[in-house]
């Protein structure tokens, strides 16, 4: 009963908080402090300086504003253009035409950004008015391209992979290679997707492109070399264990400087655009990280997550109903807060509980960031929603019906990480490691 009274109190100071639209990071502060006023005997002042201070100076945090920082830079080149150059002419001959280009080049900007929106726009920008003009149905263009985006939170530098290693104290180089596969494989049933679409409903999809020479394709995709060799450069050295994924950060950030000075984009005004856009992003997280910190603390003070791993331990649940029950439970709250937010808020509570049933941390950040892919396409707050809906000019509902495939695509991603675990965890078991990564 009196845990029942603690998770009510808690659950009431934050929606409250939240209701009267104090930021994510503050109401995470002030429900912490509550209960460290009136459940602990500790003096909630010194322990909310104490543990913002320790959190702050997190040696890996140190990765999440360089990771942002090569996102920015590189979402300010021709790189959009170049990827729709480089990737048409190999994307033309599969079933269902350019659509692929949405997938094939969300994908490989999602390695060098680490955030959906960003890889929303970049990609869009480019593809949606060239997808229209050569006359593909609308649904298609824009559903494809919503789900396709979500693919920046998992395939690395994931800024959410980057939060939820530093909550749970996890190695984020790990959590980067574990969400390689996934990724792909995500991605590749995107591509299944609409393939099939293009088999059921052939009368839309419009004629193909004109043939052209394999010369001709390899001279267009020179435009890709650049970008994949970032990619390749940022993965590999901490795959193999030549850098920690603080160290390849700064080769990333090295990296989009080279590309963006041999494109011609970078100047004074995009390098200080870059620098303030990451300087924004950061301290939104780094506020959010800091709330998250401080509810931990004064959870643990108060026993209520380890009451209620020991609750769940007593129902003897199996762990993949477990997963499956909390699969539901992230879809209903992603429904009204972001994907960064939603780790944060929930770690307090949901790491004891998957430590306690024996699930592997690395595989279960894979799996929440799946999850939390599908909140950026269901409504209200379904950010990539947000971002179409200014890009195109939908309404909400009709933005929510076209990406419903792709969260179904999500859902069946989720089943396949259940039935192959080895698909997350193979690489971050065999990966090379080095201290401090």
């Amino acid at each position: 009963m009196e845990h029942l009274a603690l998770t009510a109190i808690f659950l009431f100071t934050l929606f409250l908080l939240l209701g009267t639209g104090v930021w994510v990071g503050l109401a995470l502060l002030g429900v912490a402090f509550v209960g460290m006023e009136l459940f602990t005997t500790r003096p909630g002042g010194d322990a909310m300086i104490t543990t913002i201070w320790t959190t702050a100076s997190s040696w890996s945090l140190t990765a999440l504003p360089l990771f942002i920082w090569m996102g920015e830079i590189l979402y300010r080149t021709r790189l959009s253009e170049d990827m729709f150059r480089g990737l048409s002419p190999w994307m033309a001959k599969l079933p269902g035409g350019l659509i692929h280009t949405n997938i094939a080049g969300c994908t490989v900007f999602a390695a060098v950004s680490g955030s959906s929106a960003a890889t929303l726009t970049t990609v869009g920008k480019m593809s949606i008015p060239e997808l229209r003009k050569r006359g593909y149905p609308e649904h298609m263009v824009i559903g494809t391209l919503a789900g396709s985006a979500t693919l920046g939170l998992m395939i690395p530098p994931s800024l959410t992979l980057i939060v939820y290693g530093v909550t749970i104290n996890e190695s984020i180089s790990k959590l980067f290679i574990a969400g390689i596969l996934p990724g792909l494989t995500l991605a590749l049933l995107f591509m299944t997707y609409v393939a099939v679409w293009s088999f059921v409903r052939p009368n839309e999809v419009p004629p193909p492109e004109p043939p052209i020479s394999f010369s001709q394709k390899v001279a267009e995709s020179r435009f890709l070399i650049p970008v994949l060799l970032l990619v390749a450069l940022v993965i590999g050295s901490m795959y193999l264990g030549w850098a920690t994924a603080t160290e390849a950060a700064s080769f990333g950030v090295v990296g989009s400087l080279i590309l963006a000075l041999g494109q011609g984009s970078l100047n004074r005004e995009t390098f200080i655009q870059s620098l303030l856009g990451a300087l924004r992003t950061s301290c939104m997280i780094a506020l959010i990280l800091a709330g998250a910190a401080f509810l931990s603390l004064s959870m643990g003070f108060t026993g209520l997550p380890r009451a209620l791993a020991e609750w769940i331990a007593s129902l003897g649940l199996s762990p993949t109903v477990l997963i499956l029950s909390l699969m539901l439970f992230y879809i209903v709250i992603g429904c009204f807060l972001d994907g960064i937010s939603s780790v944060v808020l929930t770690m307090a509570v949901v790491e004891p509980m998957i430590r306690t049933a024996g699930i592997d941390v690395i595989w279960f950040g894979i799996f929440i960031v799946v999850v939390v892919e599908m909140a950026q396409i269901t409504p209200p707050i379904g950010f990539n929603l947000f971002v179409l809906q200014g890009m195109t000019g939908h309404e909400m509902s009709y933005l929510s019906k076209v990406a419903l495939p792709m969260f179904a695509m999500m859902v069946v991603m989720v089943f396949i990480l259940i039935a192959f675990p080895d698909l997350a965890t193979y690489l971050p078991d065999n990966m090379r490691s080095r201290p401090g990564g």
